[in-house]
């Protein structure tokens, strides 16, 4: 069991580094790609480039950092199928390192129907579980953990993610067609499911970056856009 309540280093500095460390490992990009909403992003976000074991462990470190900075109590890490069981294997290695060694499950998208069988693979389920992913888009992958972790059983209690987007998520309007909503993925999962939220960093910390930076191997040329992006799809979010 993880109980935390005094920071580990300040938010601001941990969110610098984290957003320099995505853009010198090309996992975070500038240019002009499409989203799931289909909205035109200036920046990109490819957990799935955290590729080799530096990277990887590297990353475990900021979510250690911020998890255990976070204050968040909890009993064990689930990592969904699929990004979210690399990070939360190494989430789990990481925060053992560190001296709070705590179980860890995940899912398959497929049950087997031989061995063990089922859909969920590791420690069994139970207490309070810590969901490990990489970005929230709609809330529709942590409402899907949520219902698996409750079918065993377990109360889902926080999520851990690298980046919050801090942008409108969005919804079938009353025509069926994506409409915006007045709020973002992770507020949706703070305030109608019930979960705690951290992320390494958020948009704001990405602006800052940009705004900042001498030497980013151009990206702060990229501020503008990214600024334009947030005033048009972002949501008021002081937390």
């Amino acid at each position: 069991m993880v109980e935390q309540s005094g920071a580990q280093a300040p938010a601001d500095a941990l969110a610098q580094s984290f957003v320099a460390f995505a853009v010198s490992a090309g996992v975070l990009r500038f240019g002009e790609f499409k989203t799931k909403a289909g909205r035109l992003s200036p920046y990109f976000f490819n957990a799935g480039l955290f590729d080799d074991g530096a990277k990887l462990g590297k990353l475990a470190q900021f979510y250690a950092q911020r998890i255990l900075a976070s204050g968040m109590s909890f009993d064990m890490i689930f990592g969904p199928a699929y990004k979210g069981i690399p990070l939360g294997a190494a989430v789990a290695i990481e925060l053992a390192r560190l001296g709070h060694n705590v179980p860890f499950a995940y899912n398959r998208k497929e049950a087997k129907d031989h061995g063990e069988g089922g859909t969920l693979v590791g420690a069994p389920l139970k207490g309070r579980v810590l969901i490990v992913d990489d970005v929230m888009s709609a809330g529709t992958a942590a409402r899907e953990s949520i219902a698996l972790i409750q079918a065993a059983g377990a109360t889902a209690h926080g999520v851990a993610i690298a980046l919050d987007r801090q942008e409108m998520a969005t919804g079938p309007g009353p025509d069926g067609t994506l409409v915006d909503l007045p709020h973002s993925a992770v507020q949706f999962v703070r305030e109608q499911l019930g979960l705690q939220v951290c992320a390494i960093a958020r948009l704001t910390d990405l602006l800052q970056y940009l705004h900042t930076s001498q030497d980013s191997g151009g990206a702060a040329a990229h501020y503008a856009n990214v600024l334009a992006y947030r005033q048009r799809y972002g949501v008021s979010d002081p937390g």
